[in-house]
């Protein structure tokens, strides 16, 4: 028993020195900070241009100060270091507590470095570099912060802020005090923008003085910087519709219809991306977040809307490829789909057929081709209603595009079930759900979405998944920004859903896009709002052959579609083809750029 006893405890022995001096290298890494300082050398973030080549996020030098808290002295001057710092000593204790808090800083540890004061302007940084010496403990890590060319373009930029708890647990690479991608490309693009840390191994002596390099630095590692993006974005675009967008609420998204290139991706109200750069950063994001117009919301790809009469070309292809109509198929307007029910219409000829009911916006004939499709004698509304729904997602709405930016929403189209559902299982018909046909009742979508619905009928059948990233330096996109996706569609379809949006500009709804030697597509909607005022939205493409823009605006309470969205949506497709506007034109570009809906909305900002 004895022996038993001693063996235990020698095993007990062996283990416990296997951990302290293998598997745990926590007290070798405190002796080594004893005799040497591993110092992080930062890496230069990746820059981003535009598809013209026009500079737009690139880096400026900022400086942390640091401090290794067992070297700091028992006699340091505090009064003498807040000075130098241009800090009150409250602040300075404050921030030497959250330092000390694990919740705050996880992994704190006396014997590495720490950051007590990030964005030390270069002020203060000269200031503090004299007085140095004077403060065992401390010294000053050299990063960068991020610059913009331009005011405009913060929700596709983005942004970087300091790590979180989580961020450092979920991904080895960061450490408390780092900083990370926050919003937009800075966030989806992280890992490739980052680059990699470099090290420099400095000796100190029993002081903690600096002696220098340890063996002449040849184990030091050298940072790899980030890689450089080049956006999709035309930013001269870009500026010109958030110009457009001043004093209105809402969204414009452009984009390249062969390639799904985002040209220009606008939400409003918007911010200055350099609010949230510096020390401010906190308290300017705070405002923000408080701001009721919320200007962090990026109505582009996060706004859910109803589409409103942009849906309706949706609907001629659906109905076009079930066998329903065909382009010489009449449907009658009273005024109106009047069946039972009341759908409303304005005046124009009828009987009428899908082309000129696409120009003239017809809502009767949309709803008369609902009904025949999901009321279809032998069949159940529910069956039919899921075979609509399923064309419908093909196109792009419903789930997230894939847009290479977070937070995109997904919109909504209801299923079968959910109407079921909603009129707890008894039975319901097209009648019931009637608004759907032309982009009203349940059916939600973004203004990205509706932007994508227009590339893939100026492509005639086929989109590419809607990307602000052009080219990754030394890179490669996800193959999905390659890809083409094709609804089971037929191509002959999609050239009589174009044909009737070009009617729409030549003598419809559109006629405020008719350019001077550009053949311009469009489809105005005119979204009902129970919260007030309806919305005012438009998709268009140019030129008609050979499409090189595809367009989709969407302005809350701004009224008739052909009221702001048509007007705004043919600037951006001018300015984009021509790089100017015409004269002739100037007053429209005049009246968008000072006109102001934000009034109409019902958001009161104090």
């Amino acid at each position: 028993m004895i022996g038993g006893f001693i063996c235990l405890l020698v095993l007990l022995y062996i283990g416990r020195l296997f951990s302290l001096q293998v598997a745990d290298d926590r007290y070798k890494q405190n002796a080594m900070s004893n005799a040497f300082l591993r110092r992080v050398i930062y890496p230069a973030r990746g820059l981003m241009y535009d598809r013209n080549g026009r500079l737009l996020v690139f880096n400026q030098p900022a400086y942390d100060v640091m401090l290794i808290p067992k070297d700091v002295g028992k006699n340091l001057d505090t009064l003498a270091l807040c000075d130098a710092l241009g800090i009150t000593v409250e602040e300075f204790h404050q921030k030497w507590a959250d330092m000390k808090n694990p919740r705050r800083n996880p992994g704190y540890s006396s014997y590495t470095p720490q950051k007590l004061i990030s964005h030390l302007s270069q002020e203060d940084y000269g200031r503090l570099q004299e007085k140095l010496y004077m403060f065992p403990g401390f010294f000053v890590q050299k990063r960068t912060i991020r610059q913009y060319s331009s005011p405009a373009a913060s929700n596709i930029l983005g942004n970087i802020r300091e790590v979180s708890a989580r961020d450092v647990e979920r991904d080895d690479y960061y450490r408390a005090g780092d900083y990370t991608g926050d919003l937009g490309v800075e966030k989806s693009y992280e890992t490739v923008l980052r680059g990699k840390k470099g090290v420099e191994i400095l000796m100190k002596d029993a002081h903690g003085r600096i002696q220098g390099r340890y063996e002449n630095g040849i184990h030091d590692e050298a940072p790899v910087s980030g890689q450089n993006l080049t956006l999709a974005i035309d930013m001269d675009l870009q500026e010109y519709g958030e110009r457009l967008m001043a004093g209105k609420i809402g969204a414009i998204v452009a984009i390249e219809p062969k390639t799904g290139e985002i040209l220009c991706l606008v939400t409003s109200p918007n911010y200055d991306p350099a609010l949230l750069v510096g020390k401010d950063r906190g308290k300017n994001y705070a405002e923000l977040v408080r701001d009721p117009y919320k200007p962090l919301y990026d109505r582009a790809i996060q706004g859910a809307y109803p589409p409103g009469s942009t849906f309706k070309p949706t609907q001629g292809l659906i109905f076009l490829q079930e066998g329903v109509i065909t382009t010489s198929t009449l449907y009658p307007c009273y005024r109106g789909y009047v069946n039972g029910i009341r759908v409303g219409c304005h005046a124009h000829g009828s009987p009428i057929a899908l082309i000129p009911a696409l120009g003239t916006s017809c809502n009767a004939y949309f709803c008369w081709g609902f009904k025949n499709m999901i009321d279809k004698r032998g069949t159940k509304a529910s069956a039919q209603f899921e075979k609509w729904k399923n064309y419908i997602v093909e196109m792009g709405y419903g789930y997230k595009l894939g847009i290479d930016l977070p937070s995109e929403s997904r919109g909504f189209i209801p299923n079968s079930e959910f109407y079921s559902n909603s009129f707890r299982g008894a039975n319901w018909s097209a009648n019931s759900i009637i608004s759907v046909a032309i982009g009203q009742g349940e059916v939600l979508a973004t203004p990205l979405q509706i932007a994508n619905l227009c590339a893939t009928i100026a492509n005639r059948g086929y989109f590419i998944t809607p990307h602000v990233v052009k080219e990754i330096k030394g890179g490669h996109l996800d193959s999905l920004y390659y890809h083409k996706r094709r609804p089971s569609i037929k191509q002959e379809y999609y050239m009589d859903v174009a044909q009737g949006m070009r009617t729409a500009v030549l003598g419809g709804t559109c006629r405020l896009a008719n350019l001077p030697g550009i053949e311009v597509a469009g489809k105005t909607g005119t979204a009902q709002n129970p919260h007030g005022r309806d919305h005012s939205a438009f998709m268009g493409f140019a030129p008609y052959n050979d499409p090189k823009i595809a367009v989709a605006v969407y302005v809350e309470n701004a009224g008739f579609g052909a009221t702001y969205g048509v007007p705004i949506g043919s600037l951006i497709i001018e300015k984009y083809l021509n790089r100017e506007i015409s004269p002739a034109r100037m007053y429209l570009e005049e009246r968008m750029l000072n006109s102001n809906t934000i009034v109409s909305s019902g958001v009161k900002k104090h």
